[in-house]
């Protein structure tokens, strides 16, 4: 009996073969598409379901890709030729919400902006908050170790959770991690399938690590600068102030530009860079007071609001810019990190790339972290050498300056070929020893993280 059969007997309706269907699970927002069609989406809706297509394929050695809401920006949830594409997107349900023991069980499919909302009515929040969060899944931020806009001032993904229920490929179930607040019986497998962007097991459940409501208001700030080192700087300052933003984020020209012409705004000034700043918490004016200060003596011009509807509007300046990057063509998000005092240098860096190859990279920054998404633009559906070889110099340039090749995307398929730069040669086959360990057969997301051979 064939794959397909098998699948279709033990799970019937829940087997897509339409071929609109599979064409879309070729590909994610990276703008990347596998190559070929799977072979199969298989919509799973409860444990067992997962349960059951992990143990056909294991018999049959059918490679499969998990997928949530494909919504990913490195190819690590794009399914091709002859795999199984097992999605998780209809698990959606909250299973349990403690605000006493400030923590949630939830399934993998049900959106970040979704789950706060459900929260908010218990006077909880978690707290990753990337900037897909209306469309992005639980757990999608889990495979990825998602980021966002909060995490200089309450973690990333990694920080939120507790334990993980993970269907390993020859079907088992196993039950990781703790719902208590302290936890270090045997080795911290939680923290190793974070992050691991389906290659270690299918994740089916989560218990997440909630916050309380934070009281007090949300102030505020935003600030243009001549230019983008200025902001940079700027960002560097408050950092080392001491002070702690809620979210600190920086627009540089061109993309400052790209969100106002794409929101239909007024053009900013030509050349000009934007950081938008957020304190919350009892001492949020003072602190947004304080931040303020630091913006002037920075060449900054400062705007203030303690109004949450206009502190709303200026944030969903930046929440916008994946939606401008859209509307001028095709483009290559990327995703590096470096320490935060090297933010400025950077982004020197990056200007340096777009004389030298020609491009015109808009980029963004989480600069409470040091994340920065430089945007590659290009015509077409195949990325260009030439953006390539300006990526390679980019990468090696924020390894260089001591920070890393993603922050929160994840590797998937475009940065596998730097993993083992970043990681060494010895540190690199370790992994894909460890992976091996979860999936002796290969089966599990194969040709992502690692290269094909590994």
């Amino acid at each position: 009996m064939s794959v397909l059969a098998q699948l279709t007997a033990a799970l019937g309706d829940l087997v897509d073969t339409r071929p609109a269907a599979l064409e879309e699970a070729r590909a994610d927002r990276s703008g990347h598409a596998a190559e070929g069609r799977p072979l199969v989406i298989v919509h799973a809706e409860t444990v067992a379901h997962v349960q059951e297509t992990m143990q056909i394929a294991t018999a049959t050695r059918t490679p499969v890709v998990v997928r949530g809401a494909g919504t990913g920006l490195a190819g690590g949830a794009n399914a091709g030729d002859g795999e199984i594409v097992l999605s998780t997107a209809r698990m959606t349900a909250v299973l349990e919400v403690r605000p006493d023991d400030l923590l949630a069980v939830v399934e993998p499919g049900i959106l970040n902006a979704d789950l706060n909302r459900l929260l908010a009515e218990h006077g909880v929040w978690w707290a990753p908050d990337p900037a897909s969060r209306e469309i992005s899944t639980v757990g999608g931020n889990i495979a990825t170790g998602a980021g966002g806009l909060l995490c200089a001032k309450y973690g990333v993904v990694r920080d939120a959770v507790l334990g993980v229920d993970l269907v390993l490929a020859d079907g088992r179930l196993l039950h990781l991690g703790h719902r208590s607040v302290k936890g270090v019986t045997g080795l911290d497998l939680t923290s190793l399938v974070i992050g691991s962007e389906g290659t270690l097991g299918v994740v089916v459940g989560a218990t997440l690590k909630l916050r309380r409501r934070v009281v007090g208001t949300v102030c505020t700030i935003a600030a243009t600068f001549p230019d983008v080192r200025s902001a940079a700087t700027a960002s560097a300052a408050v950092t080392a102030s001491g002070v702690q933003p809620a979210i600190m984020e920086l627009m540089d020209a061109a993309s400052l530009a790209a969100v106002h012409s794409v929101l239909d705004i007024p053009a900013p000034t030509p050349g000009a860079a934007q950081l938008t700043i957020q304190t919350d918490g009892p001492a949020s004016a003072d602190e947004a007071d304080a931040i303020a200060e630091i913006l002037r003596a920075h060449d900054g011009t400062v705007a203030v609001t303690h109004d949450p509807v206009e502190g709303e509007r200026l944030l969903a300046i930046r929440r916008s810019m994946h939606q401008a990057m859209a509307a001028l063509g095709t483009s290559l998000i990327e995703d590096v990190s470096v320490p935060r005092s090297a933010m400025p240098a950077m982004f020197d860096e990056i200007a340096r790339i777009e004389r030298q190859y020609g491009l015109t990279i808009p980029t963004v920054a989480h600069a409470g972290d040091g994340n920065l998404h430089p945007n590659f633009l290009f015509e077409g559906a195949e990325t260009p050498a030439d953006v390539w070889q300006a990526a390679d110099d980019l990468f090696r340039t924020a390894i260089a300056l001591g920070g890393t090749l993603t922050g929160e995307h994840g590797i998937g398929t475009l940065k596998r070929r730097w993993l083992a730069e970043e990681l060494g040669d010895d540190q690199w086959e370790l992994q894909r020893q460890i992976a091996r360990v979860f999936d002796p057969l290969g089966i599990l997301n194969p040709g992502k993280v690692f290269s094909p051979d590994a």
